[in-house]
């Protein structure tokens, strides 16, 4: 008998072989030939104090042992698993639809944040903040089906490249947090990204990508209608963002959606702290690790002074709270695999 697959799967497939061609593995082994879980990681205070956590809460002999239902992992996405410079990963694509649907809207022409879309005035349009961020994705995001708006976001993301690197964005992965990742599965953690990104648009791709299965990720969300076409019933995608997942968003999606405080929690931002004190302010062991981006060589340096990703109130929170930071250029031997 032939087995039929539908095209969710074939374009899946299609992305994972595209990943494989580019010399990326999916899913990582854990560790190296040396034993290492984190050979991606320097030796030092970041690295000691994943590897000292994991030990505690997964040890039987542990005082400070956790059940594997109990083993919860949150991270955020855009600057703390791949870049968030020049801007996050989903703002490309939305620009890139724009740009697709701007014959169908002369008015864009003169029309902000649109403008400066058209224009490719990035300052501009990361200065019109959350109402124009907001704008730009419910112009981009809405009038489709949610399958068919997964397809579109699978065909872009199997193909686009960082105008910096060169690089698919799939390929910019951290290949330390990659790590990170894959030994936490191991010891039986369950990891969710808790992302600002909207929650179609990562739940996309974020299995092949990631290892991370759609209902494992949480996001912003737009607006959905129940629709029958025939005798197909679908979810139109409405321009309307109905929840925007980030600050005191981050833990009110978390216990909303899981309904189980993580016991871990990683991050990069100020829109980060509250998911990680959150985490922190529970009983028994807990990890709380951000990403401070201090690599201009190999990436980019940034945190008080930055349109993306900003990290000031984050910084100062983190070292009176005894959290784990990562500085990107001592603590990390490589940024990305390839």
């Amino acid at each position: 008998m032939v087995m039929k697959r539908s095209r969710s799967t074939f374009l899946r497939l299609s992305l994972l072989a595209g990943m494989v061609a580019a010399g990326r593995a999916v899913s990582p082994a854990w560790g190296d030939s040396s034993g290492d879980p984190l050979p991606s990681w320097n030796p030092g205070l970041a690295k000691d104090s994943i590897l000292a956590f994991v030990k505690r809460v997964t040890r039987a002999d542990s005082p400070d042992f956790v059940l594997p239902a109990d083993r919860v992992a949150v991270t955020d996405l855009d600057g703390t698993l791949w870049p968030e410079q020049p801007m996050p990963v989903e703002l490309f694509y939305a620009i890139d639809r724009v740009r697709a649907l701007a014959p169908q809207h002369p008015e864009w022409q003169t029309q902000q944040p649109f403008q400066a879309v058209l224009e490719n005035d990035r300052e501009a349009l990361l200065a019109s903040g959350k109402a124009g961020l907001v704008e730009i994705v419910a112009a981009t995001h809405a009038g489709m089906t949610t399958d068919a708006f997964t397809h579109q976001v699978q065909n872009w993301i199997a193909t686009a490249r960082h105008p910096r690197t060169g690089m698919r964005f799939t390929e910019m992965v951290y290949q330390p947090m990659r790590e990170l990742l894959d030994y936490l599965r191991t010891h039986r953690f369950k990891v969710h990204i808790v992302s600002g990104s909207e929650v179609g648009f990562t739940r996309s791709w974020s299995e092949p990508v990631l290892g991370i299965p759609p209902e494992q990720v949480i996001g912003s969300v737009v607006k959905t209608q129940f629709e029958l076409q025939g005798a197909t019933a679908v979810l139109v995608r409405q321009p309307e963002l109905v929840f925007y997942d980030d600050k005191d968003g981050k833990p009110r999606a978390i216990e909303h959606f899981m309904g189980r405080r993580p016991i871990a929690a990683f991050g990069n931002s100020n829109g980060d702290v509250p998911m990680l004190q959150w985490t922190q302010s529970g009983e028994g062991a807990r990890h709380q690790l951000l990403v401070h981006h201090t690599d201009g060589d190999r990436e980019w340096a940034y945190d008080r002074q930055t349109l993306s990703g900003q990290l000031t109130t984050g910084l100062d929170t983190a070292r009176a709270n005894g959290w784990t930071v990562v500085d990107m250029q001592q603590d990390w031997r490589v940024i990305y695999a390839a």
